[in-house]
């Protein structure tokens, strides 16, 4: 599969910042010695599994149709609970594999509802001391949908200059496992699997989470196989059951994958967009400087099922006195031209060391005003999350521990605004 590359931009000077960072290590799939689990793995990963441990060809469907059952719409921990399968295949499952689930480090609940976990993923060697890598994702209730933000890459590939995740080190692409197994730990702690789920007004039990969002840690589309895989099981009827439609995947513009997520995925499709002049984002998105503007549209227009039911957002985080002005508004809309599309305005989230600040709400109004009324559903996020520091750009893996200033930032209560709660309809 194609994979974009890591390097810069032809005839780049020294003195600016670099586009991307190249992942640290590969992680192995499962330490020597220690058993696998099969949370997270799609059909044909439990298929191989079950073939290595001896199961004939002839019955693995069946197999893997009982315990994908098991395990995405049940929520089963133990192979023990499995009451459709014989005794002596629950025995060889147990021998062989686990249905563990990452680590729950830390579980925070804000003020508002929003959860926030920092997970341990299965250690895949020396590299992480057989610790096991962390990230974060997080969990945004609604009136009508709950939305979980879930992460692709242990860290970021790339350095957006007013995003927190960017300033860390990427050290490795998450697997399809690991990025499906973020929705079983939050189904695990919502009670959100068949048989756990809570009546809605003493009817039938409803989904909390409804919605998920590629916004957390990483650049998805620089990940982008797992991505789809993920996808895949994510949306599987007879499982996790999530529709396509409810699925958004976010990327800062890497121009050659959005068509092939388009067409294997069919997932909605955000763009980190935040500028509108090249000279602009080529400083907020380093990105822009490899596909600039110009090339990202064109690629928005080409997006696969793109239409009026199906539109584009764009993100755009609002920066006092970098790119909030009315002509900044003006530009906007002519750029989003005959795009189907929303605008999503996102108040900064100030982070420890970051030199920007938001636009005061007035600002923000007013360019939110004159984007609508230009024919743009231009929504302003609510704050959601503030006071665990879970709101958009401000994930940060628990190795990249809190200074002083961050710790006194949460206890004042000081953050932002999240993006995630109101992403597809």
């Amino acid at each position: 599969m194609a994979t974009a590359s890591f390097d810069s931009a032809p005839g780049a000077s020294r003195a600016l910042p670099a586009i991307e960072k190249a992942p640290e290590v590969t992680a192995l799939s499962t330490l020597p010695g220690r058993k696998a689990s099969l949370v997270g793995l799609t059909r044909e990963g439990l298929k191989q599994a079950l073939l290595g441990m001896g199961v004939p060809e002839r019955e693995t469907r069946m197999r893997v149709s009982q315990i994908w059952h098991w395990i995405y719409v049940r929520g089963a921990h133990e192979f023990s609970e499995m009451t459709n399968v014989g005794k002596g295949l629950k025995a060889q499952l147990a021998d062989h594999f686990t249905l563990e689930r990452p680590e729950v480090v830390t579980a925070q609940v804000s003020r508002d509802g929003t959860r926030k976990w920092l997970l341990r993923m299965a250690p895949t060697g020396a590299h992480d001391h057989n610790r096991g890598a962390e990230i974060e994702c997080v969990y945004i209730p609604g009136d009508d949908r709950g939305t979980l933000c879930v992460s692709s890459q242990v860290g970021c590939t790339l350095t957006c200059s007013f995003c927190h995740t960017g300033t860390q080190r990427l050290v490795r692409n998450l697997s399809t496992a690991e990025i499906v197994a973020q929705v079983v730990v939050a189904r695990d702690a919502l009670g959100d699997f068949t048989g756990q789920m809570p009546g809605k007004d003493g009817g039938e039990p409803g989904r909390l989470v409804t919605n998920i969002v590629f916004m957390g840690m990483g650049e998805p589309l620089y990940n982008l196989d797992a991505v789809i895989d993920a996808i895949a099981v994510m949306s599987d009827q007879e499982g996790l059951a999530l529709s396509r439609r409810r699925i958004t995947v976010s990327t800062s513009g890497v121009v050659p994958q959005i068509e092939r997520l388009g067409l294997e995925a069919n997932a909605m499709l955000a763009i980190s967009l935040h500028a509108v002049r090249d000279e602009l984002r080529d400083e907020l998105v380093p990105l822009n400087r490899k596909y600039p503007i110009a090339q990202l549209l064109d690629a928005c227009r080409n997006y696969p099922g793109l239409s009026n039911a199906r539109r584009i957002t764009f993100e755009y985080v609002m920066l006092k006195g970098v790119n909030d002005s009315d002509a900044d508004a003006r530009a906007l809309v002519r750029l989003l031209k005959g795009i189907p599309a929303k605008i999503n305005l996102i108040p900064f989230n100030p982070w420890p060391g970051s030199k920007y600040e938001c636009s005061d709400w007035e600002r923000i109004e007013r360019f939110s005003e004159f984007v609508f009324n230009a024919g743009y559903a231009s929504p302003v996020r609510t704050p959601r999350g503030r006071d665990i520091l879970a709101a958009c750009g401000q994930l940060k893996s628990e190795t990249e521990k809190l200074r002083a200033r961050a710790r006194m930032m949460l206890e004042e209560g000081m953050g932002a605004e999240a993006v995630y709660a109101d992403q597809v309809d």
